[in-house]
């Protein structure tokens, strides 16, 4: 009984930390994805130039550039407007806000990720469309 017992406590904390390595590989992004229509509206729309876009695992990769003294305070989020758009594929309205105080004339290059995994939509792919950037990705899943 005991070996029963001990052998059921191996296989379920085994069971445990692959399914904590799974979700530890979909979290590998700098910052979620917000989901939010009044957000999507009224967050902070500071300048900026989106120079590239990129699908890693389920990241996107986003490379920007924005005026200031080095970025350091910075305040950036991405947000889905909530709306999912019929078509095929289904698209998703998604913009990056930056807040930005700094009053530098550098022009600074950053390049973040975002876990984008909450954007599924029934099927297989999705396409994002970055609003500010008139740039869109397909996330296929």
């Amino acid at each position: 009984m005991k070996r029963i017992l001990f052998l059921t406590i191996i296989v379920l904390t085994n069971l445990s930390c692959s399914n904590n390595d799974d979700h530890g590989k979909q979290n590998n992004c700098d910052f979620e994805v917000m989901i939010s229509a009044k957000h999507y509206v009224n967050a902070p729309s500071g300048r900026l130039t989106i120079n590239s876009l990129e699908i890693i695992d389920h990241c996107l990769q986003i490379n920007f550039s924005s005026g200031g003294c080095s970025g350091d305070t910075w305040e950036l989020k991405l947000i889905d407007s909530e709306d999912i758009l019929e078509s095929f594929p289904p698209q998703r309205n998604l913009r990056l806000s930056l807040k930005n105080e700094e009053l530098c004339e550098a022009y600074i290059t950053k390049e973040l990720t975002f876990d984008i995994s909450n954007l599924q939509v029934e099927g297989n792919k999705v396409q994002l469309n970055i609003t500010n950037s008139d740039q869109s990705i397909i996330y296929e899943y």
